[in-house]
């Protein structure tokens, strides 16, 4: 059974540290993952296994809402400078690449989770 709560909660940590971690680019997004992860993760308590699935739910939830963010903004720029084609170009192009980011996002989220979900025990 999923406890939205803590992967409400990890999520919301995950965004407020993605958010600080854009200074550092590749190192705060991942530290980001990690946090809002084992937040989840320790929240949901439960063993290794629960925490991880928590984690990994927050940090996918978290993916998918960052990737709709920047495909929008990456069609209205599109469109802005090539017309529709530059839209559908710009906006396909970022949800392509956000769709891996969302599995990365996902997998250091499910490591972290795990590691809170111990630490809840």
């Amino acid at each position: 059974m999923t406890d939205w709560r803590a992967v409400a909660w990890g999520a919301a940590v995950f965004l407020v540290v993605a958010a600080f971690g854009t200074a550092i680019p590749v190192v705060g997004q991942i530290g980001a993952g990690l946090i809002g992860g084992a937040v989840a993760g320790y929240l949901a308590g439960g063993g290794v296994g629960n925490g991880a699935y928590h984690g990994l739910i927050a940090g996918s939830v978290t993916g998918v809402a960052y990737t709709l963010l920047f495909a929008l903004l990456g069609g209205l720029f599109g469109l802005a400078g090539g017309g529709p084609l530059g839209g559908l170009v710009g906006g396909a192009g970022v949800l392509l690449v956000g769709a891996l980011v969302t599995v990365l996002f996902a997998i250091d989220s499910a490591i972290a989770g795990a590691v809170g979900g111990a630490l809840a025990e």
